[in-house]
């Protein structure tokens, strides 16, 4: 039987997707195709996404000279003639088409012409979201479960509306099942996942909240060890979730903002939805009913018209809001968003501020490594030799084997992980 593989960029709402694709691809035939078959799902959130998801296809033709390629995802949507001109793709698939069988079952025969190579619909007239059950995601401990797809807001840099469409619901219901489901077949931690996952009930009957979703979650699901949040924005959280979030230590404490910048002139700019002092009070806010919170944020630098002043003003948020886990993004133009349309800088100055601002992220995670030294704390292993905190922070340990939870000893770090000594070990079901 010859092999499917599945490449995966960008988000972890991909990851979640792969596995579906995966499922329905197998389910078409295409695991048994005489030289195999490979599909790519792509990200378009930045030039470079794409320009790697290129680069990984020639690559991928090159060792698989017989294989079907397939190529979907967000750049695929967005821009399906530019994968459709390169020789070495057989298919390309919009992100609705990509999660669906009889996407894949004419691809055997291969009696496809140049126009039967590109299958992508209009995203903006789809109108729901299914639950896509996955009981189980190939080689990890923790499970993504899509609970949001879309988004109504229109960010100036951003082209992922246009691959994703608008923002569409899984009905609460549907969400608790399938959790329950990856429970009972052994996993310990579940993330929740969506494009703006906060935007989460919008579509739905009585516009129920995010927070009201991860209450019922935390209620109904039984054997629930571990549920995190995927990127959130601030400015959307509210009051049943902060309440889950004070009340529950199985939602763990690990935030992941959307934050951007933090100058409030670029922020308009951006046409983001909250300030900088929106952030820092409610980082202030968590802290204050969960003391051990840890946040994230992703953080754009170089975007059109930022001057040095305002790029401080990004710096000076990261101590101000206490951020710990910098995703940084040095800007990129995506043709079709306002931003590209705006006065460009200089690429060398966007790249000198991404490497600024990485530096201070580093020096952040560190200081934070520094103050766990000593500690106890209790990490779910990723694999063998290798776990994380309730933190989301990454830990080396000895002789722990994957999918155990471990009680350690912080006994130091390297700058990027902590180290630890195993003191109680306790193996999944």
């Amino acid at each position: 039987m010859s092999k499917l593989d599945v490449m995966t960029f960008g988000c972890r709402l991909n990851t979640y997707e792969s596995e579906v694709m995966r499922r329905e691809a197998t389910a078409a035939g295409l695991s048994d195709l005489e030289g195999g078959a490979i599909i790519v799902n792509t990200c378009a959130v930045t030039g470079k996404a794409v320009t790697d998801a290129k680069r990984a296809i020639r690559k991928a033709r090159r060792k698989n000279p017989d294989a079907r390629i397939i190529v979907s995802g967000c750049a695929a949507q967005t821009e399906p003639d530019t994968f459709a001109l390169m020789d070495e793709v057989d298919l390309v698939l919009g992100n609705e088409e990509k999660l669906l069988a009889h996407s894949y079952r004419q691809l055997p025969e291969f009696g496809v012409n140049q126009f039967e190579k590109v299958r992508v619909n209009d995203i903006m007239s789809v109108k729901e979201t299914a639950s896509h059950m996955v009981e189980a995601i190939e080689g990890r401990t923790r499970a993504f479960v899509q609970v949001q797809n879309g988004c109504d807001h229109r960010c100036t840099f951003c082209i992922i509306p246009y691959g994703r469409g608008n923002s569409r619901s899984v009905p609460a219901g549907e969400v608790v099942s399938q959790i329950q489901q990856l429970c009972d077949n052994g996993y310990r931690e579940v993330v929740l996942t969506g494009v703006d996952l906060t935007s989460w009930g919008g579509d739905l009957p009585a516009n129920p909240s995010l927070g009201r979703l991860v209450q019922s979650i935390l209620k109904n699901v039984h054997g629930l060890e571990r549920l995190r949040l995927s990127s959130i924005d601030s400015i959307e959280v509210d009051e049943p979730l902060m309440d889950a979030i004070a009340s529950d230590q199985r939602l763990m404490p690990h935030l992941h903002l959307s934050l951007q910048s933090g100058d409030d002139m670029i922020l308009k700019r951006m046409k983001r939805r909250h300030l900088r002092d929106d952030t820092i009070r409610f980082c202030q806010d968590v802290r204050s009913v969960r003391p051990d919170v840890v946040f994230g944020a992703d953080i754009i630098a170089g975007f059109p018209t930022e001057t040095e002043e305002m790029f401080q003003n990004s710096l000076a948020i990261v101590e101000e809001a206490g951020l710990t886990h910098l995703h940084v993004f040095p800007y990129s133009a995506r043709q079709g968003t306002p931003a590209a349309r705006m006065p460009q800088l200089d690429r060398s100055i966007v790249l000198d501020r991404a490497k600024r601002m990485r530096a201070l992220g580093a020096k952040r995670l560190e200081e934070f490594l520094e103050s766990r030294v000593g500690q106890n704390a209790d990490v779910l292993m990723e694999r063998d030799g290798l776990g994380r905190t309730v933190q989301f922070t990454p830990v080396s340990v000895d002789k722990a084997e994957a999918g155990t939870m471990v009680k350690l000893q912080i006994t130091g770090h390297d700058g990027t992980r902590l180290m630890g000594t195993v003191l109680d070990q306790n193996k999944a079901a």
